[in-house]
């Protein structure tokens, strides 16, 4: 209003009248706040009055059947009254009509629907290289030969004679494929000779065949442990064994990689801080050669604690089947542990053995189990009859043939020793262990950069030196927490000269791609 009056006062010239305007207009909007001040003192006071009245009222003092009624209950009352009405009514509802075709296609064009998948980003894209020949210690990559470190070929089985004969003549026998499950006419001869030959190779009454080697994780676990059931678990097994385990909705508790004081404080933290415990079932479940870090298991320490704490022992020798031991027949052999104290046992045969597929061996009951109640084993194709032939022969040759352990042994160490001392990056794995593990001795923070440095290693030494090693990639499912490396898998069938090309390739490469500030 001042605003608009002073405009009204710039037409009048004398300086007098200007200033006696002004003067009335500020009496005016004191007078204005002051009966608006007034007015709200006003109503506070009427307010007050009448809740007064409501109390002092003679019926608000009112006497129902014995009891006294004040004033309070009366306006509590009359408030209950007023919510009750409010709460009766019919919410307002917009009448209903059906949408126009115009209405519809204008929400059509504006729906987006939500990816099935996550946004495909620049490192998903990148696609390994592609071989050309079989998987042996030399093969085949963009028609050039290369030594080949990215193949679990343990004992260089993968083309041999005895092998290619034993899978021709029972191609030529029994066809391909098996056409059904183990349980639905899917049992050939072969399945059942190879159950057999596995079990008596290990010291154990039974076996199990499965048609994939992460199948046997993903339906054996499952099958043993349930919901509400604790199992115990070392933070880096592979992500077959992770999926088994998610799958089984049982309750898991991770411990420090390979660390057995982590392992004991786990045990001891679920046995007294659970009452129930001893009512449940409950497992550790390990690796014999750990696939994320070429570690071995100390499983002598393992059973002390298990039969200290009655745990169960699921133990997972895809890495050391064939390959650790006097005679290749595992981390029991190796450790001098007998066999009947490790509760399950799974293994895949696509490593030492150069076949597909894998096993469980154990107790009777629990391959019977696993026959009635493991989903991979019920509802899967059977393993194709070829398969199982080429696993029974290649058992043969480790028996016959014990040099070829001595032979991998042999390579393991010159590698590892060669190895040693290379610029940038540390040795994780074991002496004893097939997998030889590189990792940054220095982190650059980032899982993802990590990874970039040492992809950007593995393509240098495959270009330049035509040696093929990859890094440890890892799915955007699996959960495992330990550094990424350079992994290596070591073949009975690398001559010296392969072996001393992987690692002089190596130190040469990372000398020039990981400099000191990294």
């Amino acid at each position: 209003m001042s605003r608009i009056c002073i405009q009204f006062l710039d037409r009048f010239d004398s300086q007098l009248v200007r200033s006696e305007i002004l003067i009335n207009i500020g009496t005016f909007e004191m007078e204005l706040s002051n009966n608006i001040a007034t007015a709200l003192m006003n109503s506070m006071k009427n307010a007050s009055d009448w809740v007064t009245f409501a109390y002092d009222a003679p019926f608000a003092r009112a006497v129902v059947f014995g009891v006294p009624i004040g004033g309070h209950l009366f306006v509590e009352g009359l408030l209950l009254v007023v919510i009750l009405f409010l709460l009766s009514q019919k919410s307002y509802k917009p009448p209903k009509r059906p949408l126009t075709n115009k209405e519809i296609d204008e929400l059509c064009d504006e729906w987006v629907p939500e990816s099935l998948i996550p946004p495909i980003n620049e490192e998903m894209e990148t696609e390994a290289p592609v071989l050309e020949s079989a998987a042996g210690p030399h093969t085949i990559i963009n028609g050039k030969e290369v030594v080949n470190f990215a193949s679990a070929n343990y004992l260089g089985l993968m083309g041999d004679d005895k092998l290619l004969e034993s899978c021709t003549s029972a191609l030529e026998k029994y066809g391909v494929g098996s056409c059904g499950p183990r349980g639905f006419y899917g049992t050939i001869d072969v399945h059942l000779d190879c159950e057999a030959r596995i079990a008596r190779f290990l010291g154990t009454p039974d076996s199990i065949l499965y048609s994939y080697g992460l199948s046997t994780m993903f339906s054996a676990i499952p099958a043993f442990c349930k919901k509400g059931d604790v199992v115990i678990v070392d933070e880096g097994v592979h992500w077959g064994i992770q999926n088994g385990l998610y799958l089984s909705r049982s309750t898991i508790i991770y411990f420090k990689h390979n660390n057995m004081e982590s392992l004991q404080t786990t045990l001891e933290k679920v046995t007294q801080d659970n009452k129930r415990t001893k009512k449940l079932r409950r497992y550790i479940v390990v690796e014999s050669v750990y696939q994320n870090s070429g570690q071995i298991a100390p499983l002598d320490e393992i059973i002390r604690l298990k039969e200290k704490y009655r745990f169960r022992v699921l133990l997972d020798e895809s890495n050391s089947f064939g390959v650790l031991g006097g005679s290749g027949r595992g981390l029991t052999e190796h450790y001098n542990v007998p066999v009947e104290k490790v509760d399950i046992i799974t293994a895949a045969m696509g490593h030492a053995l150069a076949s597909e597929g894998g096993f469980c061996t154990g107790s009777n009951r629990v391959i019977d189990h696993q026959r009635l109640s493991s989903s991979g084993y019920v509802f899967s194709a059977s393993l194709p009859p070829y398969l199982a032939s080429a696993a029974i022969t290649a058992i043969d040759v480790i028996e016959a043939n014990p040099k070829l352990l001595t032979k991998l042994r042999d390579n393991i160490k010159t590698l590892f020793t060669g190895l040693l001392g290379i610029q940038g990056l540390k040795l994780a794995s074991d002496i004893l262990s097939p997998i030889v593990f590189l990792v940054l001795k220095e982190s650059t923070g980032s899982m993802k950069s990590d990874l970039q440095l040492l992809q950007d290693i593995a393509d240098r030494v495959l270009k330049e030196h035509s040696v093929f090693v990859v890094p440890s990639r890892r799915s955007t499912l699996d959960k495992c927490k330990l550094p990424v490396g350079i992994r290596l898998f070591v073949s009975a069938a690398h001559t010296e000269s392969d072996l001393r090309k992987a690692y002089e390739a190596l130190k040469t490469v990372a000398a020039s791609v990981l400099t000191p500030q990294n």
